[in-house]
């Protein structure tokens, strides 16, 4: 009976010791979880990096940029999206170069290019003297939607809107015209450095576009890029229930000093 009542004893206080470090870590993991991730955990978490990119404005990422870095890397009024949307994705590169050709595989690499794309991908045209030229159309998109990209950005024209609207597959493009590139274009390289719409465009940049226009942030300066903008967000958020409440845009800048 002794040694009953001791083993019963112990096994409480095994189960107590046992119930508090799970308590201890539970509380801990809570802790970590509601820890805003700094730019150190997202530079060692590409991933969670691109998804929070998915979740910011691109003006402020736009400000952040230019806060930290003091360039404007944002593309102009003529980028326009063909219907409202917002993403955020990693830059795989293109350029077609203007040459008339009877060539059948001239811009086979376009193509190519597609298919080593995937998920969070973003293509990333330039399409030389091409503002009434359309660098991709429905065929493209189709096949950009099936392998998961998260959208187009053409410095160029787009075509076939109705498959790419029936889709839901986001494209920016500088126009919407009716032609082809064939046989007017060669391929002329993929994942190299591009001007797209002014703006440099490397291999693996972060892209993040919504209805204020198309923003580029150099990757090896995403994560602090990422962080700032976050913050500028919150700030930004805040202030509209601020104004509304006190009717002051004044006194909501000299609360939060930004606008």
């Amino acid at each position: 009976m002794f040694r009953s009542a001791l083993s019963s004893k112990a096994g409480r206080v095994i189960g107590s010791a046992v119930l508090a470090v799970v308590t201890a870590f539970a509380a801990i993991h809570v802790v970590n979880a509601d820890s805003p991730k700094t730019a150190a955990d997202y530079a060692a978490d590409p991933k969670a990096m691109l998804d929070a990119y998915r979740h910011v404005e691109a003006a402020s990422v736009s400000d952040a940029v230019e806060q930290l870095l003091h360039e404007k890397h944002y593309m102009s009024h003529r980028m326009q999206s063909i219907f409202p949307t917002k993403f955020a994705g990693t830059a795989l590169t293109v350029k077609l170069v203007k040459e008339e050709n009877h060539d059948p595989d001239a811009l086979s690499g376009m193509l190519k290019a597609i298919d080593t794309g995937g998920p969070g991908s973003v293509y990333v045209m330039t399409v030389e003297d091409g503002a009434d030229i359309a660098g991709m159309g429905g065929l493209m998109g189709t096949a950009m939607f099936s392998r998961d990209f998260a959208g187009a950005v053409i410095d160029g024209g787009v075509r076939d809107l109705p498959q790419l609207k029936k889709i839901g597959f986001p494209v920016y493009a500088t126009g919407v015209v009716p032609s082809t590139s064939v046989s007017h274009y060669r391929f002329g390289g993929m994942n190299v450095p591009v001007m797209c719409d002014g703006q440099k465009v490397m291999p693996n940049d972060i892209i993040v576009a919504d209805q204020d226009g198309v923003v580029v942030v150099p990757r090896e300066h995403a994560a602090d890029v990422l962080v700032l903008a976050q913050k500028l967000d919150n700030s930004e958020h805040s202030m509209y229930s601020y104004i509304e409440k006190y009717h002051s845009i004044v006194e909501a800048v000299k609360q939060f000093g930004r606008i």
